[in-house]
């Protein structure tokens, strides 16, 4: 029986002024991160809070919310790293990628992760509802230099490299770094997005897109749809037809979403069973990731 991944992107870093839904301290993360992976969730991704606000990258809120949550249930639990979003001031401390990564190489010497987080590209943040007198958006920036780096870190810890992929030409740089970079096979993320005007919006011809170039850069490696303030819904068939995988969660979801974490797993997983299919746990993810390197190795 086909076994699809689901992972439950539990908040982001959109706060609850724009997603009250979302778990902001780690006491709720934990909760959230423990009921979705025992509803069916193969892997739990998270942003760190510690006691609401803002949040935060400080490894040691983020080891407390994965052991919190991988001493209930055996699942990969993987944070978020700093985004570097320049408005055309370069002085950002994150330009220092070695300061950008500290702490997820902490999490990593800590044998805490499963997987390394890098978006092998950039891309500016412009809005797609606009207007000619809102400030200008950001751009996200992922040099070359530090796409680099993190997959150096990602093979010295011997983790799966995690690839959020905005836009066409990030597989392809994302492909090709891997490949020289000798890591394991990437996990190819594919985003689909609405409240920014980045990368393909969340249509059928944009997955048939998608797919088929990663069919021509990356072919046989694991892949999934996530979104950016949008319902991926409507896709989920075609997806797993095709042989992908599936997020869902508060991060994801169009802001305002009224429905919490697991609500949105437990109807991602009736969907799964719906095509006859069957969530992968999270034992059979990491034998299918170590069977897909054997058959795909990057080097």
């Amino acid at each position: 029986m086909r076994k699809v991944w689901i992972e439950a992107a539990l908040n982001g870093s959109w706060g609850r002024a724009l997603q009250p839904g979302i778990p902001d301290t780690v006491e709720t993360i934990i909760a959230e991160g423990v009921a979705c992976a025992r509803a069916g969730a193969t892997i739990i991704h998270v942003h760190a809070y510690d006691g609401g606000g803002p949040q935060t990258y400080d490894w040691q809120v983020y080891a407390r919310i994965i052991e919190g949550i991988r001493n209930q249930v055996d699942v990969p639990v993987y944070p978020s790293y700093p985004a570097f979003i320049t408005t055309g001031d370069d002085s950002s401390p994150l330009a220092d990628v070695a300061a950008r990564f500290a702490d997820i190489e902490e999490l990593a010497a800590r044998g805490l992760l499963d997987f390394a987080v890098i978006d092998p590209g950039s891309a500016n943040l412009s809005l797609t509802k606009t207007t000619a007198t809102a400030a200008p958006g950001g751009t996200y920036m992922n040099p070359e230099s530090q796409i680099r780096y993190a997959l150096d870190l990602a093979a010295r810890h011997g983790l799966h490299t995690d690839f959020a992929i905005y836009e066409p030409g990030f597989l392809r740089a994302g492909a090709a770094l891997a490949r020289v970079a000798g890591v394991k096979v990437p996990i190819y993320r594919l985003m689909f997005c609405n409240l920014i005007a980045v990368g393909l919006p969340p249509k059928p011809y944009a997955l048939a897109a998608y797919h088929a170039l990663l069919e021509e850069e990356a072919p046989g490696a694991p892949w999934m749809i996530a979104g950016v303030s949008a319902d991926l819904r409507p896709l989920f068939t075609d997806t797993i037809v095709r042989g992908g995988h599936i997020r869902v969660g508060l991060e994801d979801a169009p802001l305002g979403t009224q429905a919490t974490n697991l609500e949105l797993v437990e109807e991602a997983v009736r969907m799964v069973r719906g095509h006859g299919a069957e969530p992968a746990t999270p034992a059979e993810m990491r034998q299918a990731l170590a069977a897909s390197s054997a058959q795909n190795p990057a080097s």
